[in-house]
């Protein structure tokens, strides 16, 4: 008895983890990032629908290159990502596909800037 309640506490402590699992996005850009937004796959257009700063969650609340920014109110998913750089440049990048379960949720390099302002 004693061995089944033990596995099925490690059960318990697996699965909040697992639901607890870290999301993180790594700047692969040659730029500081200072603004950080996501929404829903096609939602991000004209609506404009996107979250929160993800930069707020950074202490300097940048994202210097080669950096990584832990996301947050952040599901798996597809994204359309809103992002500003340092210069000032606003770049929209179209369903990004945001995975659970490795290092990091998504990056972002120089090549995926192509949609920028």
């Amino acid at each position: 008895m004693r061995i089944l309640l033990a596995v099925l506490a490690l059960c318990g402590v697996g699965n909040s983890a697992m639901a607890q699992e870290r999301m993180a996005f790594w700047n692969l850009t040659s730029f500081t990032i200072t603004n950080l937004v996501m929404a829903p796959a096609g939602n991000g257009g004209v609506l404009g629908e996107f979250g929160s700063n993800q930069c707020a969650n950074d202490r300097d609340g940048t994202v210097d290159h080669d950096e990584r920014l832990r996301l947050t109110g952040i599901a798996p998913g597809r994204y359309d990502v809103r992002l500003t750089t340092k210069p000032g440049r606003v770049c929209t990048i179209r369903n990004v596909e945001v995975k659970s379960g490795g290092k990091y949720s998504f990056s972002l390099a120089d090549s995926d800037l192509v949609d920028c302002k």
